[in-house]
């Protein structure tokens, strides 16, 4: 059986590359100043109304590791997700987290005083393995080849790596995995021949 393919997963990865190569030929994309000057988020100019860097700061990415780890992760995270729920539910798990995560973190920014320029699509990846862990919950603990306690495990990996390391926005990432979860909860239907021990029908 051939594998099903999830095109806007493949779409969403291919146009942050192709914004991430673009940006590299005007300048260094591990600077914060000329990130902002192309869409990065930073909650003074997101309050004098710039409101379109809550979506344009999902597409730019700090430098090649950035960009490659989470490409990695949305192409085998996304990929699972899209085959469940379907493009047009994927695409709006995919952009209310990512929005979502950059709300809480601007939140948290506003009531601290502590401004940063932030960029990635990990607030979005999060969302997608929020909804994945509900779906993992409603199917028994599996979906697809991913299992709800591999991605419990996951997750609290990339938590703990990111309240360890500096430079690691964990508000988006906890925003976007909260958005995923309660977007999945509303838009999940599960079908009686959407798995078989894990395989796709």
């Amino acid at each position: 059986m051939c594998r099903k393919k999830a095109p806007c997963t493949v779409a969403l990865i291919v146009v942050n590359v192709a914004v991430f190569i673009f940006l590299s030929f005007g300048g260094m994309t591990e600077d914060a100043y000329y990130m902002l000057q192309n869409g990065a988020m930073y909650l003074p100019l997101l309050q004098q109304g710039e409101y379109y860097r809550l979506i344009t700061s999902i597409f730019l990415h700090f430098g090649f590791s950035h960009l490659v780890n989470n490409m990695l992760m949305l192409g085998v995270m996304g990929w699972q997700l899209e085959l469940v729920v379907g493009k047009i539910k994927f695409l709006i798990i995919y952009f209310a987290a990512g929005i979502g995560g950059n709300m809480l973190s601007a939140l948290v920014e506003m009531r601290t005083g502590d401004f940063a320029v932030s960029a990635g699509a990990s607030g979005a990846i999060f969302g997608i393995i929020g909804a994945l862990l509900y779906i993992a919950v409603r199917n028994h603990g599996q979906i697809g080849n991913v299992s709800g306690q591999g991605i419990l495990v996951m997750i609290a990996l990339t938590l703990y790596y990111g309240f360890t390391s500096s430079g690691v926005d964990n508000f988006a990432h906890i925003g976007g995995l909260a958005v995923g979860f309660v977007l999945a909860v509303l838009l999940y239907r599960k079908r009686d021949t959407e798995f078989r021990s894990g395989i796709y029908r």
